[in-house]
């Protein structure tokens, strides 16, 4: 019965370890993926025809109002523009998205799977283009290959752009849609000066404080600028995001409750057992605290070896499925291609702290029953 206890309470660690370590792993994995293109915060024009192409605006005088923001970490001016790529054996329609990473480095290049980032030259506008794992497959294209990009406006535009790299973040809304370029090249196209960009994205300094940040920069943006939360613009990722942590909060007190059922039953077992020897310390002059505190500890020493081997064996799968990568994962359904480990500190500390806690509880209340064991009924207990 010892040994069962220890290995309940070693099984509830390990399994809740893992489970919250795989659980901000897929967090921290889809929001950095997400983060990559999207920014949290994205200023633009505020346009009625919520067309990809939007109409400019102007760069210097809103970087000047994003300063005032303590709370911003970083601005990427960006700009976007439909376009039909063409190959000898296909065509496909996509959004031409533009960065300048002159101003700051893009979170792009976590994606990068194949190639080389893009090179943003000083005297002239790069003619490199980065392409979705997705989008080279159906064009049959690979790194060093040329395409022609067809943009229709008036009069009708060609460029001839080479992949200078292939990006895969798992995500469709994204891989299916966008190539990243130079956005001096959308300028060109349009014909804006290099003071004129299609929108603004922002990164917080502290993603937590999403929402009163947004209410604040939105009252002092100017009346023609409107403020796209990345919690809305990809409601369905988020939303998704936050049925896992209901799931695996129902899971871990599903888990809780068993330990805790398995160390009551263990001290109960334990005292049924020593009825007769509990008779005999009675009969000859021990207090009921002083037979309960020798239960209590015994039961203590066994909640901190389980303790102990449930850290053991989860923090040592994490830490092989981090370095090693042994279960893999379908990018298709789960966006990333194995299950990802992220390791917070906080959360393990407070997972032991609180399992010690649930087992005193679970040690101190058995052993009240003590004090209605009869010496006389105890020694005759067989």
């Amino acid at each position: 019965m010892t040994k069962i206890a220890i290995v309940s309470i070693a099984l509830g660690v390990a399994v809740m370890i893992v489970s919250f370590s795989i659980l901000e792993g897929f967090r921290n994995e889809i929001q950095n993926k997400i983060f990559s293109f999207g920014s949290h915060l994205t200023i633009s024009k505020y346009d009625n025809n919520n067309s990809l192409e939007v109409e400019p605006i102007g760069n210097v005088q809103l970087l000047n109002d994003l300063k005032r923001f303590p709370e911003v970490q970083s601005t990427q001016p960006f700009a976007r523009k439909t376009a039909i790529i063409k190959t000898r054996e296909e065509v496909l329609g996509v959004v031409l998205k533009g960065i300048d990473e002159r101003q700051s480095p893009s979170l792009m290049r976590q994606n990068l799977v194949d190639g080389k980032f893009l090179s943003f030259p000083d005297t002239a506008a790069s003619d490199q283009v980065l392409l979705s794992r997705k989008v080279a497959d159906k064009l049959r294209l690979k790194v060093g290959d040329d395409a022609l990009f067809y943009f229709i406006q008036n009069p009708p535009r060609v460029r001839r752009f080479v992949v200078s790299g292939i990006y895969q973040t798992g995500l469709d809304e994204f891989d299916e849609v966008y190539v990243i370029g130079d956005i001096r090249q959308i300028r060109e196209l349009n014909a804006w000066p290099d003071t004129l960009v299609g929108g603004m994205e922002v990164v917080l300094k502290d993603f937590k404080q999403l929402d009163p940040v947004a209410d604040n920069l939105y009252e002092n943006l100017r009346y023609d600028l409107k403020l796209d939360k990345i919690t809305d613009e990809y409601a369905q990722l988020f939303d998704w995001l936050q049925l896992l942590n209901r799931n695996v909060v129902i899971f871990l007190l599903l888990i809780v409750f068993v330990a805790t059922f398995n160390m009551v039953a263990t001290i109960f077992i334990m005292i049924l057992e020593r009825t007769n020897m509990i008779g005999v310390l009675k009969a000859i002059g021990a207090t009921d605290n002083q037979i309960r505190s020798m239960f209590f500890f015994r039961g203590l020493n066994l909640a901190i070896r389980g303790i102990f081997y449930g850290n053991l064996a989860g923090l040592g799968f994490c830490a092989i499925q981090y370095f090693f990568h042994i279960i893999p994962l379908d990018p298709e359904n789960y966006y990333m291609d194995r299950v990802p480990i992220y390791w917070d500190p906080l959360i393990i500390v407070v997972l032991n702290v609180a399992t010690f806690l649930m087992s005193l509880l679970a040690v101190l209340l058995p052993t009240y029953l003590i004090s209605r064991i009869k010496p006389v009924v105890a020694i005759k207990f067989d």
